[in-house]
């Protein structure tokens, strides 16, 4: 009869599955440890953030020599040094190359042709405008022609801008239309004097289209604001006329006195109550003329 003892064989059965399960399980604070030991031991050497912006800094810089560089690199350099070149370079390189007179000639051609395409266009208003009609002068007796120069040479004397020649033109132009010398310049002066630039009478404020003009006169009359947005508020007299003007706070234009006479451009134009008014702006210019009064 056989000595067997089953539950000493169940015993040492679990034993045995104990140690292999034993075996089988890793600590995982020794495993961690085992991998920092390895790291040390073995280091990855990288190059940090800051390393990585100064290495590009280098490699770009347009001092940086060839030395020590990458092939890459070099051949960056070297294709932004010839790109460079050719966009200084001339195509024409010639000494006595006549470029810029060409160019200069092509302008002034193109030029002239939007011009004349231009006054063809206008001559549908204005018949004088078209540049294939002749000067008007040419149409004058010569007792004519030297009544409209004349005039001519005294009206340009008054009116700022326009030459003796181009007044007499347009005086010609209104006489050969059958309008006597003296009616001619009345309106030619009406027409250049409410004209661009010009310094108009105040009292022809409402008859001028333009949304900004030019006046001229004695500040008369100062009242005091009682909004905070406006600078000054008054009265400008030139002897035909008289009108309010405003000078807004934000436009920055200079205080202006009692009795200054002043010349004041570009200013606004705005209607009230029926009236006609104009308003400083950072646009306009204000210039005071003379010497203050005592």
């Amino acid at each position: 009869m056989s000595d067997t003892n089953p539950r000493g064989n169940e015993v040492s059965s679990v034993a045995q599955a104990v140690k292999h399960v034993d075996l089988d399980v890793r600590d995982p604070i020794a495993d961690a440890q085992g991998q920092e030991d390895a790291v040390e031991e073995n280091p990855e050497l990288r190059p940090s953030v800051e390393q990585e912006i100064q290495g590009k800094v280098d490699t770009n810089h347009p001092d940086a020599t060839p030395e020590g560089l990458t092939l890459e690199a070099e051949e960056r350099m070297q294709a932004r040094e010839e790109e460079i070149t050719r966009t200084f370079q001339r195509v024409d390189r010639r000494v006595d190359s006549d470029r810029e007179k060409r160019t200069q000639a092509v302008a002034r051609s193109g030029s002239i042709k939007r011009r004349r395409s231009f006054e063809k266009r206008a001559a549908s208003v204005d018949p004088w405008a078209d540049p294939d009609r002749a000067d008007a002068r040419l149409q004058l007796s010569r007792a004519e022609l030297a009544e409209v120069n004349q005039e001519a040479a005294r009206v340009s004397e008054e009116l700022r801008g326009w030459s003796r020649a181009a007044i007499s033109r347009r005086l010609a132009e209104r006489v050969v239309d059958g309008t006597d010398v003296a009616s001619a310049v009345m309106t030619v002066f009406e027409e250049l004097q409410m004209g661009p630039g010009q310094v108009i009478p105040i009292a022809a404020l409402e008859r001028v289209d333009d949304y900004e003009v030019d006046i001229e006169g004695t500040v008369s009359v100062l009242w005091e604001s009682q909004s905070p947005k406006i600078s000054q508020v008054g009265l400008i007299d030139d002897g035909t006329s008289e009108t309010k003007f405003t000078s807004w706070r934000k436009s920055g234009q200079p205080i202006v006195e009692e009795g200054d006479r002043v010349r004041m451009r570009g200013v606004a134009k705005s209607w009230y109550q029926g009236r006609c008014s104009v308003a400083l702006t950072g646009r306009s210019q204000v210039t005071i003329l003379g010497d203050r009064p005592e």
